[in-house]
């Protein structure tokens, strides 16, 4: 039987964060590095939120492994700084911690890139756990991951919040409702699109609240 608590599972990338300038940088970099055109940003700008493999594939898949290496390279020594909070965020998360809303972060990134992220933003502290990519989960709907939120947190109720079809197919697994915000490069219909589960679409995480969450179940 399900308990009363519930978690926030919060995407990063344009969600929680605007993160363009360290992610083209890194881009360009990466593809300097292996004497690659330069691509238009905006070819790409839909795909970021999916690993990294996916998104290289699409740019020259014969060089992906390479590229990721570079990618990560750049943004872990230069790109990590290029960051910003999205407006309202940090009030928010005070707001939902009053709640006793227990929150949390799933993303696309390496999980120690992740932490690092958001300690230098200095919010990671609002998190109850921050997951990212490890040797073990690949992806943020990696079986694994499942299994280590209901191990951690049994039987309690779960939101996903972010601004990509991936966080909405990761609520379906989880079988949990999806919040979906517009501060992404994807539309509302775009992030409705074919939803098996409970989906409410916003601005901005700034327009979340605990009646909104609760009238999800």
């Amino acid at each position: 039987m399900k308990n009363n608590v519930i978690i926030l599972c919060f995407d990063l990338d344009y969600t929680l964060i605007d993160n363009t300038e360290g992610i083209r940088n890194s881009f360009n970099y990466a593809l300097k590095k292996y004497n690659l055109p330069e691509i238009n940003f905006e070819k790409v700008r839909k795909l970021i939120g999916a690993p990294l493999d996916q998104i290289f594939d699409t740019i020259s898949p014969s060089n992906t492994p390479n590229l990721i290496i570079a990618f990560r390279e750049y943004y872990s020594s230069k790109g990590i700084s290029q960051v910003k909070i999205l407006p309202g965020i940090e009030k928010k998360l005070v707001e939902l911690k009053k709640f006793n809303f227990i929150l949390g972060v799933i993303t696309s990134k390496k999980e120690e890139l992740a932490i690092k992220l958001l300690k230098n933003l200095k919010i990671a502290h609002y998190f109850d756990f921050i997951f990212g990519e490890t040797d073990a989960r690949k992806t943020k709907t990696s079986p694994e991951l499942m299994t280590q939120l209901y191990q951690k947190y049994p039987n309690c109720r779960f939101v996903v919040i972010g601004d990509h079809p991936n966080d909405r197919f990761l609520a379906e697994m989880l079988e949990c409702p999806f919040i979906g915000v517009l501060t992404g490069n994807h539309s509302k219909e775009e992030l409705k699109l074919g939803a098996k589960t409970r989906t409410l679409i916003l601005n901005d995480v700034s327009e979340i609240t605990a009646d909104k969450i609760i009238s999800l179940f």
